[in-house]
């Protein structure tokens, strides 16, 4: 069961983002950010956290638009494209910049594991929501009946883990470079692996620097 303290906020903001959302994404991932908003509530109900529902369910929801073209910008992490987007619905809809920026950080942050779990709450359970969603990292942490309230309420379709994989490439295919040093890059990988991998220590070996203490090459 869905407990109060992890219900969707009855607030003019959360019906706000979720219109908002609800026109922008597709079926599959506004389904996946609700799902996303629900685990990570609950997740902090079962941790005994302190978190503002309204700036985690902006969070939650719109942790993927960056996969939509029409929020996608050519060279920037999807990710960010889709922090820039919540903190600017945000800061329209009154809320402080700080607030925004929680929000920007979590959803910047939501694909870069074993950081945001010691951040902010609302950072942290982003990532929670994520991670039980996507990777099941947490399964067993709900209960059967947890799980079953959620789905039920916004579907997991059967292929869910090959169509959001689909939905990862989709969304970040015409800018590869933009997953080096994250998770996505397997997504790339996965889907096309044509295209060539950055390496970091490929990165340290042919900068400017020279093997010298000063100067360049």
């Amino acid at each position: 069961m869905i407990t109060t303290d992890a219900a969707i906020p009855d607030s003019v903001l959360a019906r706000k983002i979720t219109e908002f959302v609800r026109d922008r994404e597709t079926e599959l991932l506004f389904n996946h950010s609700s799902r996303v908003y629900y685990f990570g509530a609950l997740a902090g109900v079962h941790r005994g956290l302190t978190f503002d529902r309204e700036l985690l369910y902006a969070g939650a929801m719109f942790h993927d638009l960056g996969l939509m073209p029409a929020h996608a910008s050519v060279n920037e992490r999807f990710e960010v494209d889709g922090a820039h987007a919540a903190r600017g619905f945000l800061r329209e809809h009154g809320i402080s910049e700080e607030d925004a920026y929680t929000v920007w950080t979590a959803i910047a942050l939501h694909t870069t594991p074993g950081v945001p779990v010691h951040m902010h709450p609302v950072v942290a359970l982003v990532t929670a929501g994520v991670e039980m969603d996507v990777l099941g990292l947490t399964y067993k942490e709900y209960s059967e009946a947890e799980r079953s309230s959620v789905v039920t309420a916004f579907p997991r379709p059967s292929d869910f883990k090959e169509e959001i994989i689909q939905a990862f490439y989709d969304g970040i295919k015409h800018k590869p470079v933009t997953t080096f040093g994250n998770v996505k890059a397997d997504v790339i990988a996965d889907k096309n692996p044509h295209v060539h991998r950055g390496n970091f220590c490929s990165v340290i070996r042919g900068s400017a620097w020279r093997s010298g203490r000063l100067g360049g090459r």
